[in-house]
């Protein structure tokens, strides 16, 4: 039996990982890491790396890379996303296959918790289906980016009697910003918070959440949008990357 460790990692350094996380580091013999194209990217590596020094030193385990299947970008986006899936969950076997032998453990390190809008763990566990009793996999629940936003900006992620929504950029650039009232908003890559100007919302963002670089800004979208849009521009243009996530609250009279 061959077993696979997803590990969430919490936003990036060390000291977000839980004591779980830790000492399921210690258990790994093989970490696999993807590496993605694109001017800064070989930072994100980096990270995980320095996790992995911080707890284990340099000795003790293997780290295998591979590279990261590319998602094409053309109109049938839901096709686009399949056949990457089918590129990774392929990829992830060959892996499997080729670099663990019967009774060891791998492991991924994933961004904040695995659970949240990373599909790994759906194509780690097809995996597992199909492996005729030969792979098992655990997963280790990690701090997400979320909890960090909401406790750099010192507010609760919900107000009392009021549901919160966990949402895409994409699903923000097309719905009705009537709709919105309280949502956290993931993966926006085309700042779509602009459509909620003039809406009586107020936005609390934060980039590089957990990192050295660290940028948060909160106020009313009117006040702050362009402020927000030339930040996100100039920080995305210096790295390279941008991981960034917000808050969208409509405001109350009370909070007016």
């Amino acid at each position: 039996m061959k077993t696979l460790y997803l590990i969430g990692m919490g936003p990036g350094s060390p000291e977000y990982l839980t004591m779980q996380a830790i000492n399921a580091l210690k258990q790994v013999n093989v970490f696999f890491m993807l590496e993605k194209e694109g001017r800064g990217k070989a930072e994100l590596l980096e990270m995980r790396q320095t996790i992995l020094t911080h707890y284990l030193g340099n000795t003790g385990y293997r780290v295998v890379m591979a590279t990261s299947p590319a998602r094409a970008k053309t109109v049938d986006y839901q096709n686009d996303v399949q056949v990457w899936h089918d590129e990774k969950r392929a990829l992830f076997a060959q892996l499997v296959a080729d670099e663990l032998t019967d009774g060891q453990i791998g492991a991924f390190l994933l961004w904040g918790d695995p659970s949240l809008y990373d599909q790994t763990v759906s194509l780690i566990a097809d995996l597992t289906a199909h492996s005729a009793g030969q792979l098992e996999f655990t997963i280790i629940p990690g701090i997400t980016s979320i909890q960090v936003l909401t406790a750099k900006h010192k507010i609760p992620l919900n107000r009392v009697g009021e549901s919160i929504t966990i949402t895409t950029g994409r699903h923000v650039e097309t719905c009705d910003p009537t709709e919105i009232n309280n949502a956290v908003v993931m993966l926006d890559y085309n700042a779509s918070f602009q459509r909620f100007t003039g809406q009586n919302m107020d936005v609390y963002w934060g980039g590089y959440l957990g990192c050295a670089d660290e940028v948060l800004m909160a106020g009313a979208i009117d006040e702050v949008r362009d402020d927000l849009l030339r930040i996100k521009s100039q920080v995305r243009d210096e790295k390279g990357w941008l991981m960034d996530i917000y808050l969208l609250r409509r405001r109350t009279n009370s909070a007016e």
